[in-house]
């Protein structure tokens, strides 16, 4: 006969072990496979919400940026209007005098010279013997002169610098080295 107590209907014990761990498991991974998915899901939110918050910061700088462009010259023609104002009052004048029209005149100078100073426009005017600089200066021609050669001998037309950048460079003549 048969010595095995267990008939193939009754589990051995370790086959019973075997089905209680795989009970005790199954709970546990569907739990975890929840968990996982609510990670998944507060994951998921966090980056769609990175993402949006991206494509806001993006859209408003560029706004900003295209107001920036657009409303850029406002300080400099707000330091002009004074200028214009003072060249239609020169001009509304009937009777006025060479005298008053030359002190006029100097006055809106003034004037123009603040405002583009306010501006950060700088004039480029070297004095004479001053090393010419090919960044700044633009040499129309080279003459003789007793002074040292590639210098500044005369300034022709004044140049200008808005914010260390060269918006139009000084016409200059430079002396020619000595033969």
């Amino acid at each position: 006969m048969n010595a095995n107590p267990y008939t193939p209907d009754t589990p051995s014990p370790e086959a019973a072990e075997a089905a209680a761990a795989a009970a005790e498991a199954a709970p546990s991974a569907e739990a975890r496979l929840a968990e996982l998915e609510a990670k998944h899901a507060e994951v998921a939110d966090a980056y769609l919400r990175a993402k949006a918050e991206t494509e806001n910061i993006r859209r408003r700088a560029e706004e900003e940026l295209s107001k920036a462009r657009k409303f850029a010259v406002e300080a400099f023609a707000e330091s002009m209007l004074p200028v214009k104002d003072s060249l239609e009052a020169a001009i509304a004048i009937q009777n006025a005098t060479p005298e008053q029209l030359l002190e006029g005149t100097h006055a809106t100078l003034r004037q123009l010279t603040q405002a583009l100073e306010r501006n950060k426009v700088v004039q480029i005017a070297p004095p004479a013997g001053t090393k010419f600089d090919p960044h700044q200066h633009q040499a129309i021609s080279v003459v003789p002169a007793d002074q040292e050669a590639n210098t500044v001998v005369a300034v022709l037309q004044k140049g200008y610098l808005i914010a260390d950048r060269v918006l139009r460079p000084a016409l200059v003549t430079v002396a020619a080295p000595k033969s």
